[in-house]
């Protein structure tokens, strides 16, 4: 089984270095491709998608829900091969395809809080900042992670993403460690909109439906003083790239009430949502644990 594992390791590690050089347009097509595959072979998470588009999208015709849901693979399936650059290009190759546009100064060592929601450009996102914070001597970021199963890639993703200068955090490390970035003013990079189970959540509403949701934003700027801010990775009109907007500070965020402020949050992402559909990651069981007493909504 060893060599089985490490045999996938050096075929996986060696495709990313193939992709991470060829041009990129040729990456973004790949993409596509096994994308539109991915849509069309039977899978566990074609059905978590139109799951979630039906839910949230209850006004959909089932022939717009299959359309929508092909249109996500593709953008699904185009990031998954563009981590290739993300991960493993040079800074100029990385901010070539993410154009970075703030509206508050990048470099004045302010505590602040970027929610970064899970669309399929966040990866891109957040590498294109450490990169110009690289480039400027700026803060080069602090960003939260899940923890892989494979040990392998799981310490090759940390060392790719660090590379300029960011901080990998472990998702289940301790507050403190957040609020020590923040406090010194390197940003930290937060994506609350993931259901990681009852630990530090509450159900509040996303698309109308009861959603378990972290508070971990609300808590980590009350005690760190940090102003918060939206944070997205969009593809372009063109479809050329992506740009990277990070918006002006939340007015009156944190409140003195952690569950409306995670309430509040919850409604900003839906509206993006709404906005770029197609973007969002619907791969996730957005909606996995619910509510004592209510039935698995991906049955």
């Amino acid at each position: 089984m060893t060599r089985l594992q490490n045999l996938f390791n050096f075929l996986a590690l060696s495709l990313l270095r193939l992709f991470a050089f060829l041009p990129y347009s040729i990456t973004v097509h790949v993409g596509y491709g096994l994308g539109w595959l991915a849509a069309h072979i039977p899978n566990s998470r074609r059905n978590v998608v139109k799951t979630n588009l039906r839910l949230c999208f209850p006004n959909l015709s089932e022939k717009e829900i299959d359309d929508l849901a092909i249109e996500h693979w593709k953008l699904f399936g185009r990031s998954v091969v563009e981590r290739s650059r993300v991960w493993l290009g040079t800074s100029d190759q990385i901010l070539s395809f993410v154009h970075l546009e703030s509206k508050v100064p990048l470099g004045d060592l302010k505590p602040r809080i970027l929610v970064n929601p899970h669309f399929v450009g966040l990866e891109g996102g957040f590498m294109a900042l450490s990169a110009l914070g690289m480039k400027n001597g700026w803060p080069c970021g602090a960003g939260l992670y899940q923890k892989m199963k494979n040990p392998f890639f799981n310490q090759k993703m940390v060392e790719w993403r660090d590379r300029f200068g960011a901080k990998s955090i472990e998702r289940q490390s301790r507050l403190r460690d957040l609020i020590r970035e923040t406090r010194a003013g390197n940003f930290v990079v937060i994506a609350p909109d993931i259901d990681l189970g009852p630990r530090d959540s509450i159900f509040v509403p996303f698309f109308n439906i009861p959603t378990s949701t972290v508070t971990s934003v609300s808590r980590l700027a009350k005690l760190s003083g940090a102003e918060v801010c939206l944070m997205t990775t969009f593809l372009n009109e063109n479809k050329s790239g992506y740009t990277c907007t990070i918006g002006t500070p939340l007015k009156d965020f944190p409140s003195d009430d952690p569950d409306k402020d995670t309430a509040r949050l919850n409604q900003y992402i839906e509206e993006l949502v709404r906005e770029r559909p197609a973007e969002y990651y619907w791969v996730h069981k957005r909606f996995k644990h619910r509510p004592p007493g209510e039935p698995s909504l991906y049955d």
